[in-house]
């Protein structure tokens, strides 16, 4: 192998990925993976983190199902603990648990607004929490990569609880950051444009997603190995010196025009 090539290698690292049983999370367990880590498969829906997993075991990968609700700080405990108990210390953590619930903001009922709050952004602080203290424990590094968007740098109708939920991911990644260095632990975030996924697949395909699409510079929406690239820069000691930075991956679309 090229030795520039090296440093992204995850050999003898472990991975929890939150939010894990499909899309962006199902895609980062695999690439992180194939990168040499093992890793774990966090979320609620355990028996599709489940079809996760062993798809990574037939693929050759090392890889383990834990059930996490982000929301619960006992259900995060119990989950590294867990992890531990198979494969050791975490020191990389994907924080991409997250939902959507897009209505006017006249219509957002109280539990619209906290849903989308507590797992957008109160279960990467808390995961975030928890990791730490077990890295800072152990003695231990490690990388922190949290998956915000390009809303928390732009603006869309019916979004402005997942908005403020990504916007205030990205301001906590940079105090995290700033905190936890002194411990030799990264935080940064990656903000994705649009990606087709379970979340927005159908609308993509609407008159009105079609017309965004034809907003963004690359006139594209993003492909899922779109992002192996900057997770795998982060998550590895190629990104050794990159802390509290979020990362914009989204064609250009942030770049485009009012």
């Amino acid at each position: 192998m090229n030795d520039l090539f090296r440093p992204f290698l995850l050999v003898g690292k472990v991975a929890l990925v939150t939010g894990a049983s499909s899309g962006f999370g199902r895609h980062f367990g695999s690439v992180l993976a194939r990168a040499g880590a093992k890793v774990v498969l966090a979320a609620r829906r355990t028996e599709r983190v489940q079809a996760a997993c062993d798809a990574i075991v037939a693929a050759g990968g090392e890889a383990v199902a834990v059930t996490m609700d982000v929301t619960d700080s006992d259900s995060i405990h119990k989950a590294f603990d867990a992890a531990e108990e198979v494969f050791g210390p975490v020191t990389i953590v994907v924080n991409n648990a997250g939902i959507t619930i897009p209505k006017p903001l006249v219509d957002l009922s109280d539990t619209d607004w906290s849903a989308v709050i507590d797992t957008n952004l109160n279960g990467v602080a808390w995961v975030t929490r928890e990791c730490a203290r077990r890295m800072i424990a152990a003695g231990l590094g490690g990388s922190v990569i949290n998956i915000a968007s390009i809303l928390a740098q732009r603006e869309q109708k019916m979004l402005t609880n997942y908005a403020a939920s990504k916007a205030a991911v990205v301001q906590f990644t940079r105090t995290a950051a700033l905190e936890l260095a002194q411990h030799g632990i990264r935080v940064n975030a990656i903000c994705p444009g649009y990606f087709a996924t379970d979340l927005n697949a159908a609308w993509l395909q609407s008159e009105e997603g079609q017309a965004l699409v034809r907003r963004i510079p690359q006139r594209r929406t993003g492909e899922l190995d779109d992002l192996n690239g900057p997770l795998l820069l982060l998550a590895s000691e190629a990104g050794a010196l990159m802390t509290g930075v979020a990362l914009t991956v989204d064609g250009g679309h942030v770049l485009s025009s009012l």
